[in-house]
């Protein structure tokens, strides 16, 4: 039986449908079920799925993780290895293990079962074709021909959401990311163990990246969509020099990233969006992982709000979302904006000051290590400074590929 706090289901109406198991919509699902919801967690692909992405957890997204969840750690970054473009290298030690590297197929998984364990029903292979708001609930229809209803629904259906159209989700920034999972042998896997790449790249905005995964490493190359032959051809500079591009890899894939442009709506009606759907990513290091598990925390609170809202309470709970991802997650990508601001107008001198100014290094490391956030760092007398310097800068790319 439900808490007296959650009104009984009428039959064929669930309280809460979440569209989509990664971790924003997994959490979700999780959390409207442990406050009593009847939940149905729909995923369009089959459970476990592979997702492009570079699978790095940094210490807030490890904050976020429920108690207990089993995972597989298959590496941990002690030395972060910053170069520009392929010149400048210089390898820096972490003050404590940083950046878990996993699969996201393991973590979406693990993250799935914590929230069928908690209650929720879980439907794979089923893709949203349409939903509808009738009355006091969502008329989701599915590719298989169903249509469930429920008094809320959570969109965390990633950067191509059908949800997030749906809502109005308005972007500032749309990238392009390429990645490959690429075998290694076990010289190469020494040669990366305990250490990640972040390479400056010739594209405004552009950096390459190297997560080492024992046997496998996953490198990519991410810059501003509109361009894909100029990044194809820096992914296979990158990989070339990394030396990664030998190998057949077990995955070549791409997919856009997408940061929500300030004030873009987070709701309609009975339908929140969170993470991916919701254009929640950092600006600068494109890392979305922390800003899903977080917002999917506080969608799956919203929508068991909203089951047990009166009608004309649903709004009020809809905007109370809206503020809290705007004064928490909203907060880190004002900050990120402008830290990508400094990066994108000139990356050599970002480099340098990360690289030779402790300060630089000092700051980032706390970051990853999850002791402070990106507005934090930003709201520094180090990081005022070097915002207030930045508008001063002329554009100067890094020097494109020879």
């Amino acid at each position: 039986m439900p808490p007296p706090s959650v009104p009984a289901r009428a039959p064929g109406i669930w309280d809460v449908i979440v569209v989509g198991a990664g971790p924003a919509g997994a959490t979700a699902a999780r959390v409207a079920a442990e406050k009593g919801c009847e939940t149905l967690l729909l995923e369009r692909a089959a459970i476990p799925r592979y997702k492009t992405c570079g699978g790095g957890l940094i210490g807030a997204s490890l904050a976020a993780l429920p108690p207990g969840l089993p995972l597989n750690i298959y590496d941990t970054a002690r030395q972060l290895t910053f170069s520009l473009n392929g010149r400048k290298e210089r390898t820096l030690d972490c003050s404590s293990p940083t950046i878990a590297m996993v699969y996201r197929s393991e973590l979406d998984a693990a993250l799935t079962e914590a929230a069928a364990a908690a209650g929720a029903q879980v439907r794979d292979s089923t893709m949203l074709t349409t939903l509808e708001q009738e009355g006091a609930t969502v008329a989701v229809k599915t590719n298989r021909g169903e249509t469930f209803r429920a008094r809320a629904v959570v969109g965390a259906d990633g950067s191509a959401s059908r949800v997030s159209r749906y809502v109005g989700v308005q972007c500032a920034q749309v990238d392009l990311a390429l990645e490959v999972e690429v075998p290694v042998d076990e010289r190469t896997a020494d040669h990366w163990r305990g250490r990640a790449l972040m390479e400056w790249g010739p594209l405004p905005g552009s950096f390459g990246w190297v997560f080492p995964k024992g046997d496998v490493c996953t490198a990519g190359v991410v810059a501003a969509r509109g361009n894909p032959a100029a990044l194809r051809a820096y992914k296979e500079d990158f990989l070339k020099r990394q030396g990664l591009l030998g190998p057949r890899p077990l995955h070549d894939t791409g997919h856009l990233t997408r940061c929500r442009r300030p004030a873009s709506p987070l709701a309609r009606g009975r339908v929140l969006v969170a993470g991916d759907a919701a254009a929640l990513v950092d600006h600068w290091s494109r890392e979305g992982i922390s800003y899903a598990l977080r917002s999917g925390d506080l969608a799956g609170h919203a929508a068991a709000r909203i089951v047990t809202a009166a009608e004309e309470g649903t709004s009020a709970v809809a905007d109370h979302y809206g503020r809290q991802i705007d004064g928490i997650l909203g907060i880190e990508m004002r900050a990120s904006n402008s830290l990508m601001n400094i990066f994108a107008r000139n990356p050599g001198l970002a480099h340098t000051a990360l690289t030779r100014l402790p300060p630089a290094w000092r700051h980032l490391d706390t970051y990853l290590a999850g002791h402070t956030s990106v507005a934090g760092i930003m709201s520094t007398p180090f990081g005022r400074a070097a915002a207030a310097l930045a508008t001063r800068l002329p554009l100067r790319p890094a020097k494109p590929l020879q």
